[in-house]
């Protein structure tokens, strides 16, 4: 199911929908509580880390309210995805390979061939829908003061 709601549109650091994504973001990873060790970054989010996202790098949204959203930052040698959310109600219905699509369509305007992105060690059914998009496990690594991976690090080659 698309419409023109589910064109992807790029925010600007003074979009008044900033509010709205932080809310879709926490929303989107409330699940992850308990679950994750150590506990999201998604936790140091403000609008004005939006703002600044907004400002340095790109966040991109489908939906007015928002449905859907992901943050890109061009990296050295790829275009890193990161805080990918759908909507519970928006879920299923192409959001988030619309987002990676879009993300594809960018790396390719700037001479990238690879997109890149970090999902926790246990959120296995983010590994797997990552995977039918075309990504492939590539590390694994562990954030500061953990013995352990703790997130694996997912590339999917363009072109």
């Amino acid at each position: 199911m698309t419409s023109l709601d589910d064109t992807p549109v790029r925010l600007q650091p003074d979009d008044p929908m900033l509010p709205q994504v932080l809310r879709l973001i926490r929303h989107s990873f409330a699940f992850m509580e308990g679950r994750i060790d150590p506990p999201s970054s998604m936790h140091r989010l403000t609008e004005e880390t939006l703002r600044q996202q907004a400002r340095d790098h790109e966040v991109w949204i489908i939906g007015n309210r928002p449905d859907a959203v992901v943050f890109l930052t061009p990296k050295q040698d790829c275009l890193y995805l990161s805080k990918l959310a759908v909507d519970e109600t928006r879920r299923g219905q192409g959001l988030a390979q619309r987002l990676v699509d879009l993300a594809s369509a960018r790396a390719v305007e700037t001479g990238i061939a690879t997109l890149e992105l970090k999902a926790r060690v246990e959120l296995v059914e983010n590994h797997a829908s990552f995977a039918r998009m075309g990504f492939v496990k590539t590390a694994e690594t562990a954030h500061p003061g953990f013995t352990r991976a703790t997130s694996i690090t997912m590339q999917k080659h363009l072109g």
